[in-house]
């Protein structure tokens, strides 16, 4: 089975095995090492054979979006079961001689289609002529000896790529073979910060993009500029690793082409109770055939007859009206700068119960402000210095001006908050090397970036230090580096390993305070490099506020009963700090850390439990509910491979999720989903995209209008969004529920009547059947849908099951009254002294009006009104039905007309009928 997402991807047979089929690979990585090799001295990419060969197997480099001719769409469109039924259901009306309305809805019917397939036409168009914009360009080859201009169309995986100096929209993914990239993937991650990517170090095992995305450029990102890769120390040099829909980029556009299916009960039961009254209407058409069999109807009758009653039992309009109240909480959402690219997953959004977030840039500011520096060593640590810039000339100050990615654009420092901060706080001046980057003061290194510091340092004591290698931060890691060279050719490299005699105390200390540490330390190179036993060098501490909006949306979540869990890269005590300063965490509630050990080959697996002020746990008889619990990343692998039975429990009750690395964040939102949670994730960066697609709900904030990267994208830089999503989603959901009840009972409603009549020997009129259809019933559930969300968040959920009791008991109530109202109605009319029964040799066109189809028709009519009233909840989730100012007018106006025309027996006023329909749909209210 193909899954879903990798409809356009290649496949290949395995001729060894029957039916197996496996991904098509473009190219073998794990040559990657020798083709690094050959870049130090001279790079090839391939002979011309080879490279003609290539382009023939793996075809053009591109993510081409099918876009399907109007016969087509049409062809497929029409095969939808919903327009089966309707072509069905208008030939069966027109051979009844229902021509009015057979005439009405085939027009309907022809302009949904046209609508729909201009829609989609149009849309797949769009998204075409972007993607072809975005990957169709030039590139520069490097062969043996030179070089040559080719179309993007035909870079082929193994290619070996120039990279201007002045960068590009780079059509497809490549591993960095060598200089720096300043990259823009704003489009991809959601991430507002571009990213600096360094040249591929030489290394054994399979190349994986996912592992190493900070040496890894992809599809559709802007490379902003590109250094330090050719001999003369501009532009940058890559491999091709994958094309077309093998891309990052082509994976999202396949995943938005052919999402996964939504597993909502909602949708599962709507389908449930569809067969349910499919049921109905084979009860009914036994009936009916009983019935005109007694009556001796003709075979085409009996036929046209019985037919008609499915057509009244399952409304064909069902799967529209359910997508009205999602139509209008997606445009609402768009409005307050929400924008959502799977609406579906608004409905999903109601019956969320567990709410993700991560930290930096999510629950806190973006930027941070330094704290202090302290200078450690074997003795201990010195006095707390405020500011980095009083420090001695020295590796510590060395450190913290050169252990960073900035990268200067335009003359401007651009680069990650945290570092720009760090490196800012120095007073230390970035200057990037000309031409070459060879530089005669550092010993002719190549240099990627010169240090110096502020004029005011005694002369002789330190000096500028340039930059020759960069390692930047990895989430795996959780650790960057730097090379540098100072003054006459002396390397550092700056990693944080050996600590002094109270480290973990004074790491402790700070981290508790909510601050965020990072520890330095530095070694010199030889060509013998061990990355090990560096020299400690201090702890830079910097403060990050937690954002103004942050407490009050957790409180508001935590009321609504909704729970709140943060997942964050960083230290587990800071992130206790900052889930107690927001509030996730209780000021009277106790923190529990999680400690779990892996098997090693001298220990087995252990699992502990900690208190945070000290203590064990286990020592504490009070119940839980008081408690959250606290785990790392490390742990949470540990108990993930050694303690699966503990697992469940521990996640039920975790609020804080530290240390936890990309891969990690999205097997925890999966493993909540085991647990039958309905998950929403909120993040703000590259490190949260899979774990926002994972989610049942994932909010990415982004400057961006949409983003691949969730299916929401919010533009306001704070979780306030999230409680408006989840009251949009609940509203959205009520709404659907409602019109699925009221659609439902509309179809009940026409059938007691239909069935009624039948057994009077008569039927419903033309005009009867048509105002009930398209005035009433879709006037009034349009308007229905129009209702907004109630203004605070609710602790109860509404509903997921339409088969549940309450449902099913209202649907049956609600049906015996309506049932019992229509007969007792005719029981009135036959007894009254004036009542004549109708002609039965006479046929039934030549019977209207007559006194049963009037009775029957009239109270009908106010019962549809009565149930669009019934049926349309307020409190908690939506505002009440007098808020809804269309629909309570259009009750209102509904119910005046077929009073007056019941009054004065008198043809219905059209003209009106059109007022009403053009005020709803520009939106302003109508009066008589």
């Amino acid at each position: 089975m193909i899954s879903s997402g990798s409809e356009l991807v290649k496949y290949y047979h395995n001729v060894l095995e029957i039916m197996i089929f496996f991904p098509f690979i473009f190219f073998d990585i794990a040559d990657l090492k020798e083709q690094i090799t050959l870049f130090k001295g001279v790079l090839l990419t391939c002979c011309v054979f080879f490279m003609y060969f290539r382009r023939r197997i793996y075809g053009p480099n591109l993510i081409d979006v099918p876009v399907k001719s109007y016969m087509r769409l049409l062809f497929e469109e029409v095969l939808n079961p919903f327009y089966v039924f309707q072509v069905c259901s208008i030939i069966l009306w027109t051979i009844d001689n229902y021509y009015y309305y057979a005439s009405c809805i085939l027009i309907i019917s022809i302009l949904s289609i046209s609508i729909s397939l201009h829609e989609i036409r149009k849309q797949s168009t769009t998204l075409r002529n972007m993607l072809v914009k975005g990957t169709l360009s030039n590139g520069c080859l490097l062969f043996i000896s030179e070089e040559q201009c080719v179309s993007s169309l035909d870079l082929v995986p193994g290619d070996c790529l120039i990279i201007p100096q002045e960068g590009l929209l780079l059509p497809c993914d490549a591993a960095l073979l060598g200089g720096e990239c300043l990259v823009n993937e704003s489009m991809l991650t959601g991430e507002s910060v571009p990213v600096l990517k360094t040249s591929l170090p030489s290394a054994d095992g399979r190349f994986s993009a996912d592992s190493e995305r900070r040496h890894t450029l992809f599809c559709g990102t802007q490379l902003i500029q590109a250094k330090g890769g050719r001999s003369d120390g501009t532009g940058a040099v890559a491999v091709v690793t994958s094309t077309g829909f093998f891309t990052a980029k082509g994976r999202l556009v396949s995943s938005i082409l052919y999402p996964q299916p939504t597993n909502f009960r909602f949708y599962r039961d709507a389908a449930k109770f569809l067969l349910f009254l499919a049921a109905i209407a084979l009860g009914g058409t036994v009936y009916s055939v009983v019935l005109l069999v007694r009556f001796k109807a003709s075979w085409l009758e009996l036929v046209v007859r019985s037919l008609d009653i499915v057509t009244i039992v399952v409304p064909p309009a069902l799967p529209a009206a359910l997508t009205t109240g999602t139509i209008y909480a997606q445009r609402r959402l768009k409005k307050l700068g929400v924008f959502c690219i799977s609406p579906p997953r608004i409905n999903i959004s109601g019956k969320v119960s567990v709410f993700c977030f991560d930290k930096t840039g999510t629950l806190t500011e973006e930027g941070l402000d330094v704290w202090g520096v302290m200078e450690g060593g074997p003795a201990g640590f010195s006095e707390l210095v405020p500011d980095p810039r009083r420090l001695n000339p020295g590796p510590m100050l060395s450190g913290l001006a050169c252990c960073h990615t900035v990268a200067l654009l335009r003359g401007q420092p651009l680069g990650d908050p945290l570092e720009l901060k760090m490196f800012q706080s120095t007073g230390w001046t970035l200057q990037e090397p000309e031409a070459d980057g060879l530089d005669s003061e550092f010993g002719d290194h190549r240099v990627l970036a010169i240090m110096r510091p502020p004029p005011q340092l005694e002369p002789g004591v330190g000096g500028a230090v340039a930059i020759v290698g960069r390692f930047p931060f990895s989430s795996t890691l959780q650790r960057m580096s730097v090379v540098t060279v100072a003054p006459g050719g002396q390397s550092l490299l700056c990693r944080p390993e050996t600590v002094p005699v109270h480290f973990s105390s004074t790491l402790g200390h700070f981290s508790a305070d909510g601050l965020r540490v990072l520890a330095l330390g530095y070694k010199p190179l030889d060509a013998n490099t061990d990355f090990r036993n560096l020299t400690f060098l201090g702890l830079l501490m910097m403060k990050n506020l937690v954002k103004p909006e942050s407490a009050e949306v957790i409180n508001m979540l935590r009321l609504a009963n909704l729970r709140t869990v943060m997942v964050t890269g960083d230290n587990i005590l800071t992130a206790v700090n900052v889930a107690k300063s927001c509030g996730m965490v209780g000021s009277d509630e106790k923190v529990i850390f999680v400690k779990a050990t892996p098997h090693t080959p001298h220990s087995t697996p252990t699992l502990r439990f900690s208190l945070g002020d000290g203590g064990s746990a286990q020592d504490n008889t009070e119940a839980g509910f008081g408690y959250h619990l606290a785990v790392n990343g490390r742990s949470f692998a540990a108990l993930c491979d050694h303690f699966p039975e503990y697992l469940p429990k521990v996640l039920m009750r975790t609020t804080v999720f530290a240390r936890m690395a990309p891969e990690q964040k999205t097997q925890l939102v999966k493993e909540l989903q085991k647990l039958n949670y309905r998950v929403g994730m909120c993040g703000d960066g590259a490190n949260d995209c899979g774990a926002l697609r994972a989610a049942d709900v994932g909010v990415s904030l982004s400057e961006a209008e949409a983003s691949v990267a969730s299916p929401f994208t919010s533009k306001t830089e704070n979780i306030s969004c999230v409680p408006l999503l989840i009251r949009e989603g609940r509203c959205s959901l009520v709404t659907s529920f409602s019109l699925f009840r009221y659609m439902a009972l509309y179809s009940l409603i026409q059938f007691c009547s239909v069935l009624i009549l039948y057994t009077m020997q008569t039927n419903l009129s033309d005009l009867q059947f048509l105002f009930c259809d398209l005035v009433l019933v879709t006037l009034l559930a349009i308007v229905m849908g129009r209702g907004g969300p109630s203004s605070a968040l609710h602790p109860s959920r509404p509903p997921a099951s339409l088969l549940a009791l309450p449902v099913l008991g209202s649907l049956f109530i609600h049906t015996c009254v309506i049932v019992t109202g229509q007969v007792v109605a005719l029981l009135l009319t036959t007894s009254q002294d004036w009542y004549v029964p109708l002609n039965a040799t006479r046929p039934g066109e030549d019977n209207w009006p007559n006194p049963e189809d009037s009775s029957v028709f009239a109270l009908s009519g106010f019962q549809y009104i009565i149930m669009a009233v019934v049926v349309t909840k307020g409190h908690p989730h939506k505002e009440p039905l007098y808020r809804n100012g269309e629909e309570h007018l259009s009750v209102t106006d509904v119910h005046i007309i077929l009073s007056e025309g019941l009054m004065k027996r008198s043809a219905l006023p059209l003209y009106y009928v059109w007022f009403c329909f053009q005020s709803l749909w520009n939106n302003t209210p109508h009066q008589l």
